[in-house]
Parts: C-alpha cells; sequence; structure tokens
C-alpha cells in the first residue's frame, strides 16, 4: 500500500464538499500548514471542522474561515478569531462548543474502536442538554459519542514511509490523539525518512493508523501570543 505522497495536494486529492475533517494542533503549534493551505486553494466548501480551536484571522483555520468554505466548526477554544465571532453572531456558521478534554478524549476514542464513554465534564450544563445521563460514584457523568469524520489531518516533525511519527513538545497535545480518529488520517511532516530509521521506543503514532503521509515545506510556526519577561 502506497503511503508516501508527493505535496499535501495529492494527498488530499479526493476532499471534496460537505465533508467532516479533524485538524490537529494546539492553538497555532503544530497544525498541518500546508494541508490547509492546499484546502483553501482547492476551494472545498461546506466542510464541517473538528480542531481545538479555529485559528486566527489570517492564519490556520483562519484561512479557511475568511474564505467561506467552513459550515460548521467543532471546536473547544475560539476566542483569538474576529472572523469566527462575525460570522457566529450573523448566522453564518454553526458551532459546537465543548470541553476540551471530553473533545481530545472523543478523538482517542474514535481511533480505539470506543463508540461511547461517559464523563463528568458539561453536566449541569448547555452540554449535557439532550444527553443520557448516569452516576458513577456518587457524581453524574454525561454519555459522550466518538467523532464521526472523513479524515484526520495531523502535523509530525519526523516521519517515515510507513506512516510512524514523531511529535515534538506541545504538537503532541492534539496530533496524538487526532492520528486515526478519522477514516483516513494524512500526515504532513517536516521530515519524512525511510522505513525503519526511527527508533521504536520514540514512535508516537505508529503507521497502522496513517493511511496518507507527505513531507511539508515552508513551515511559518507562528506564535499565538509571544509573552517575554520583562528586563
Amino acid at each position: 500500500m502506497r503511503k508516501v505522497y508527493k505535496n499535501a495536494t495529492e494527498a488530499l486529492h479526493d476532499v471534496t464538499d460537505n465533508m467532516t475533517i479533524i485538524f490537529g494542533g494546539f492553538g497555532l503549534c503544530g497544525i498541518p500548514e500546508n494541508s490547509i493551505a492546499a484546502l483553501v486553494k482547492k476551494n472545498t466548501k461546506g466542510l464541517t471542522c473538528i480542531s481545538n480551536n479555529a485559528g486566527i484571522d489570517d492564519f490556520g483555520l483562519g484561512l479557511l474561515l475568511k474564505n467561506h468554505q467552513i459550515k460548521k466548526m467543532i471546536a473547544s477554544y475560539v476566542g483569538e478569531n474576529a472572523e469566527f465571532e462575525r460570522q457566529l453572531l450573523h448566522g453564518e456558521l454553526e458551532v459546537e462548543l465543548i470541553p476540551q478534554g471530553t473533545l481530545a478524549e472523543r478523538c482517542r476514542a474514535t481511533a480505539a474502536g470506543i463508540p461511547a464513554f461517559f464523563t463528568p465534564a458539561g453536566y449541569g450544563t448547555e452540554v449535557a442538554e439532550g444527553k443520557e445521563v448516569r452516576e458513577f460514584d456518587g457524581k453524574m457523568h454525561i454519555l459522550e459519542h466518538r467523532f464521526y469524520a472523513d479524515f484526520a489531518i495531523v502535523k509530525a516533525w519526523k516521519g517515515d514511509t510507513n506512516g510512524n511519527l514523531i511529535y515534538r513538545a506541545a504538537t503532541r497535545n492534539f496530533n496524538l490523539p487526532m492520528a486515526g480518529a478519522g477514516k483516513i488520517t494524512i500526515a504532513e511532516v517536516e521530515h519524512l525518512v525511510p522505513a525503519g530509521e526511527l527508533d521504536p521506543d520514540q514512535i508516537h503514532t505508529p503507521g497502522i493508523f496513517v493511511k496518507r503521509i507527505f513531507q511539508g515545506e515552508h513551515f511559518e510556526k507562528r506564535i499565538e501570543k509571544v509573552t517575554v519577561r520583562e528586563r
């Protein structure tokens, strides 16, 4: 089975309108920059996007929002994007906000083949509306279901031709549980190496979860908020 693709455009060739896509990354850290740019160029519409965040106005998923390619956004944090706010308030965008831990676990559950799970997060709030509630050890929990996505697109520091991936630092936060959370997982990497070159003890995502992989280029790696100590 061929896993290596030339670039993002080739790897995303069969992404079409109205699909559901999971995007890795935490804030602007570890987002699949090349894949997002390819989708902007492809002008795919009506997307349901599942991500920790919605990027910023001129970067990350904010580029897809600006181009009106996203129909629904499922995320846990969206406070850095003015265009997101505008579209939401004008009824141009459907939004589902969920607790951050629940978002990660719904991704992990999909990759693990778990259809649903109970969590106390969100009980007693709007998050729990319409969901089954059960008590465990004296504490109320709500039932959450795994995600059903056509694609999961993640970004790793290094990968091999068999699809094994290694992440760096905070980029593991959501890329790791999201790899394998779609019917097809696509990985863009900074360094693509031959199979066998990675230390097995260092691999975070086994290649069995990854269907396509390509080496990205020109990563900007923007910082969402620069915080420095006063001299």
